[in-house]
């Protein structure tokens, strides 16, 4: 739905005791096929037709609505009347002769002067179904038709006031468009600060100004939206990555019923190997595996200390013991040492027989 503002003449009109203005039975619209403006620049022929224009709704659409001093850049409401406000229609509006008319009264007498003065144009402002229809009304081609028209208010304008199609519609004195097309000066001129300087423009122009504000402001906001977004969703992926890891190194740890069997088996080889050193009276439990190796392997090397040394130093050190001592064939822990001392009392009494039999040698000889 767009706004429209349609325009006609006030003619006859009198001043009551109070200095009211009033004005009657005033025709402000009539069917008809009339040119409008478009952003473009060019002209849009559009379709009042009677069926539509004097329905029931359209006309009674014109009772009790207010008058304004030139069109307000916005619909007139209950919350801006009295900003807007300068007399009201009565609820006379009728159709006579192909016209819809409607009675008012001005309260402004600011806006009085004005009418005295001679600014006594009006223009209705409306609200209208455009749509795209081609045919033919009285002779005259059409290519849109307004439907569903409800009237807003009606403004008392310079004569030739125009706008454009996006939100203000105007008619000459014959329902047309004004080829001057008059947008400057007295109350068609509204105010926009831009930076902090003021500039007087048409009210058109600080409608649409104001609406692409109103986009950059909507465009700021969903990029900020989508930043947030982004941002929750980051922080998310970054807790289920961690989560991840953590599931992976959990996984890695997980012990399953292969590499516990094997852990079994490796701790009984390692006790049985203990065991030959240290006696099958030692209490294994409670200890850790290089805590066992280290005893065992200062039961080979007293003055061994695996204070800063690594597990698997630790581990290869107790291996060589273990191979040596198997080598040598001394399974008794208990007797380890003294098998060292006998082994060595072998050894002398080997090469005492030698001697021996080497001196008898000799004897022989002489």
């Amino acid at each position: 739905m767009v706004i429209r503002y349609d325009k006609a003449f006030i003619q006859d009109f009198k001043e009551t005791d109070e200095g009211y203005l009033t004005i009657t039975a005033c025709p402000i619209t009539r069917p008809g096929v009339f040119p409008y403006r478009r952003t473009d620049g060019g002209l849009s022929m559009e379709a009042k037709l009677p069926d539509e224009l004097f329905s029931k709704t359209t006309v009674l659409s014109a009772n009790a609505k207010p008058m304004t001093d030139d069109h307000p850049t916005e619909p007139v409401t209950a919350a801006n009347y009295n900003k807007y406000s300068k007399g009201m229609t009565h609820n006379d509006a009728h159709v006579l002769d192909n016209k819809l008319l409607v009675s008012f009264t001005i309260t402004d007498a600011e806006t009085i002067k004005k009418i005295n003065d001679g600014k006594r144009e009006l223009s209705i402002g409306f609200q209208a179904d455009v749509t795209k229809e081609t045919g033919v009304y009285n002779g005259m081609q059409y290519d849109s038709v307004q439907r569903n028209m409800q009237i807003n208010h009606i403004a008392i304008v310079d004569e030739g006031r125009a706008g454009p199609e996006v939100a203000i519609r105007g008619d000459s004195v014959a329902f047309m468009i004004d080829s001057k097309d008059k947008q400057t000066g007295g109350n068609n001129m509204s105010k926009l600060i831009i930076d902090s300087k003021e500039f007087e423009v048409d009210s058109i122009v600080k409608a649409k100004f104001e609406s692409l504000e109103a986009k950059l402001d909507a465009a700021e906001q969903r990029k900020a939206n989508v930043e947030k977004l982004e941002g929750e969703r980051d922080a998310l992926k970054a807790q289920i990555d961690k989560l991840n890891k953590e599931i992976d190194e959990a996984k890695k740890k997980e012990v399953t019923a292969d590499a516990l069997d094997k852990r079994v088996q490796d701790r009984v080889d390692l006790i049985n190997k203990a065991q030959k050193f240290l006696g099958d009276s030692v209490d294994f439990t409670g200890k850790s595996d290089r805590e066992i190796k280290e005893s065992v392997i200062a039961k080979t090397s007293p003055d061994f200390k695996g204070d800063g040394k690594s597990d698997d130093y630790i581990a290869a050190y107790f291996d060589s013991a273990v191979a040596n001592v198997e080598k040598k064939g001394f399974t008794n822990p208990a007797a380890f040492n003294d098998a060292k001392d006998k082994d060595k009392e072998a050894a002398e009494e080997i090469e005492k027989q030698k001697n021996n039999r080497l001196n008898m040698n000799k004897k022989e000889d002489k």
